[in-house]
């Protein structure tokens, strides 16, 4: 390897299902020499989609990522999953970039992946840019597609290229003053890319003012572009075909001449300590090691493989690598570059490089690898990912393959941020839980193909919670003889409600020494055994603040043990004169249509409880319907959509808040609660 961090390019290909990112990858690689031959998704011959579950279902459910070397650049390029089902690889890849490019279809224009992505990005202080791919197709309509990014995204959004003689090639619009266009004349969109381009540095636009645009240097120009980008003042839009190749070498060569590498893009947000402090990591050489882990793969033969990008510092060989704050250093005994599933393996990695290492247990996503405890409890701002509230229980198909199953779940959880794995004590079940059916399936498949192991599993558990609307004070005085030595315990509390999403607070009120420090942890375990079963329905407890006031214990009977249970106990008895609440998961959804389906939706939706904010009419006859919805609501609502749009129809999910069921829904789930209640 004899790039340096100026040679490299971190590149993101993201955005809608079906808008040929996968294919758009395999043409960048063929382009850049990478690959002699591009594969087919049909034929599950691509470089990225090689898992068995991702050639079955023919689109990728995973990230991919392989290296590009061209015209001195080193390119490393993250396809990523355009299914909502599948978005925590997808996001994951956000925090090994410098750019995300959002890569839209010509015929279907600005989509719900699309805005998705690009609002990530922007959160993040990513650079974007917009690749607008199959200009060949029909109904692809290259002007429409350009109104609609603008309407969408802003004026920032400008073409360097436009096709041109009906989609067979692209011309440059940044360095062409004159020419046609599919679009029109080159020169309209020359003057406004360069008037965006300058406008953003004082020094180039005086320059640009006095001598004019002939005047200015490549690197002045490079300068304010780097700058456009970084400040979310430009995104480019590029147009090509990565079926044919028209506009795919003129977006390789975009990304190498014009797109930030790790040195000039926005410092990634490191943060240090338990305050969180900002720190930068700088893309220094010869500086203290600090690697961010993005990816976790089980590999059958390699083992647990760890992906992580470099942001400062140089991994070598044989390098000894902290994992957080652990104590006992890992030796690097083989460092890899990943081209799809192949694994490469090289001596080194420089500030912005992306590598792997295998066969450490101790990784984990998101780790920080470094190579000096000057470099503790730093970690990488966390990335916002969507809840799983989607839940099956499952169990073993074959009796005494329990603990295989165990150890297979765990692996699955470490390579998906949005796949948990919770065993519920209520009632002994194991239950996974992710973003769709759709993920959970995917998953299970790949139980089966890569551990060989069948599972039964029950329909989805809806992630239903408790909370309290009112203060409330509890007591129980726990107090057990059993001959010798008895158990005494007495606690007297308050519980107040927070705000939504505020989580639980425990607060030490008692004066005096009515009750010895030492037991305060009890206590606190006993009330946290109710936060997580449940009182009144078996729901984890969320959004409560609880204040013990008083109690008592006695020198010789009073126990760890004898505070747990007058804990647990006042505390039910407090939510039970706090009247509690049964919470209930609201979703954002977006239902795409044809639009002679809209009254059947929206009838549909009306019968879910939905509340139906908008509709948008898209290009090619469609809308778009969205709406806030009980999850509860929606099982089996894909068959639903299949059937009233004859298979036109899709739908996204993203978790939004949680609010109290009605009355009736209520008094349901706690009545299907209270026989197992009463015989605890």
């Amino acid at each position: 390897m004899s790039h340096t961090t100026q040679d490299i390019r971190n590149v993101a290909l993201a955005g809608h299902p079906a808008a040929g990112k996968t294919t758009l990858f395999e043409a960048l690689l063929l382009a850049g020499g990478t690959i002699q031959t591009a594969g087919s998704i049909e034929r599950g011959t691509t470089v990225s989609d090689f898992d068995p579950v991702e050639k079955q279902r023919g689109h990728s459910v995973d990230i991919a990522i392989a290296g590009i070397d061209h015209a001195g650049a080193h390119v490393n390029l993250i396809d990523t999953p355009g299914y909502p089902d599948f978005r925590g690889p997808a996001l994951s890849a956000l925090a090994a970039v410098e750019t995300v490019a959002i890569v839209l279809d010509a015929a279907s224009g600005v989509d719900y992946g699309a805005r998705r992505m690009m609002a990530r990005a922007r959160a993040r202080g990513l650079c974007r840019v917009i690749v607008v791919n199959r200009i060949d197709q029909d109904g692809a309509d290259a002007a429409a597609v350009l109104d609609g990014i603008r309407d969408e995204f802003g004026p920032e959004c400008l073409p360097l290229n436009l096709p041109a003689d009906g989609a067979s090639r692209v011309v440059d619009c940044f360095g062409n003053t004159s020419g046609d266009s599919d679009v029109g004349p080159v020169a309209d969109w020359h003057r406004k890319i360069i008037d965006q381009v300058v406008e953003v540095n004082e020094t180039v636009m005086e320059r640009y003012l006095d001598i004019g645009e002939d005047g200015l240097s490549g690197d002045e120009l490079h300068e304010a572009f780097e700058q456009c980008l970084r400040e979310g003042h430009l995104v480019p839009v590029l147009f090509c075909s990565a079926r044919t190749g028209v506009g795919v070498k003129e977006l390789l060569d975009v990304i190498e001449k014009w797109l930030p590498n790790p040195a000039e893009a926005n410092p990634p947000p490191f943060e240090k300590g338990a305050d969180h402090r900002r720190i930068e990591a700088v893309p220094d050489p010869k500086a203290h090691v600090i690697a961010d882990v993005f990816k976790i793969t089980n590999d059958p033969f390699v083992g647990k493989l760890g992906v992580f990008r470099v942001y400062q510092g140089t991994v070598r060989k044989d390098s000894q690598l902290f994992v957080d704050d652990g104590k006992k250093p890992f030796r690097v005994g083989h460092l890899f570059k990943l081209q799809g599933k192949d694994h490469v393996e090289v001596d080194r990695a420089v500030p912005g490089d992306i590598a792997a290492v295998a066969k450490i247990d101790d990784l984990h996503f998101d780790a920080v690898l470094h190579d000096s405890h000057d470099e503790d409890s730093i970690r990488l701002s966390p990335l916002d990912f969507p809840r799983p509230m989607f839940g099956l229980a499952i169990d073993a198909a074959s009796k005494g393959q329990e603990q295989k199953l165990a150890g297979a779940l765990h692996k699955l959880a470490e390579e998906d941020p949005c796949f948990h794995v919770e065993h519920e004590a209520e009632t002994n079940e194991t239950v996974v839980r992710g973003l769709s059916d759709l993920h959970l399936r995917v998953n299970l498949d790949r139980l089966k193909d890569r551990h060989g192991i069948d599972v039964t599993s029950h329909p989805p558990r809806i992630a239903y919670r408790e909370t309290i609307s009112s203060k409330a004070e509890g007591h129980h005085r726990h107090k057990k003889q059993t001959g010798g030595a008895g158990q005494f315990g007495e606690v007297q509390l308050r519980i107040e409600p927070l705000p939504r999403g505020a989580g639980f607070e425990f607060v030490d009120q008692v004066k005096g020494g009515t009750i010895p420090g030492q037991f305060m942890p009890a206590i606190e375990k006993g009330v946290q055994q109710v936060l997580h079963s449940g009182a009144i329905a078996g729901y984890p407890i969320q959004d409560v603040r609880v204040v013990v006031l008083d109690g008592k214990h006695h020198s010789v009977d009073s126990k760890e043990v004898a505070f747990v249970a007058a804990g647990k106990k006042a505390f039910l008895d407090a939510i039970g004169k706090a009247r509690p609440q049964v919470l209930e998961p609201i979703v954002d959804l977006e239902v795409n249509a044809p639009e002679q389906n809209m009254g059947d939706i929206s009838g549909g939706l009306a019968g879910k409880r939905a509340r139906i904010n908008g509709t948008d009419v898209l290009r090619g006859g469609e809308i778009a319907v969205k709406a806030q919805v009980p999850l509860s609501e929606l099982e089996g609502y894909a068959a639903e959509l299949k059937s009233v749009t004859a298979g036109r129809g899709r739908y996204s999910l993203d978790f939004s808040h949680y609010e109290p069921v009605p009355d009736q829904v209520q008094r349901k789930l706690v009545d299907a609660y209270k026989p197992r209640h009463e015989e605890d």
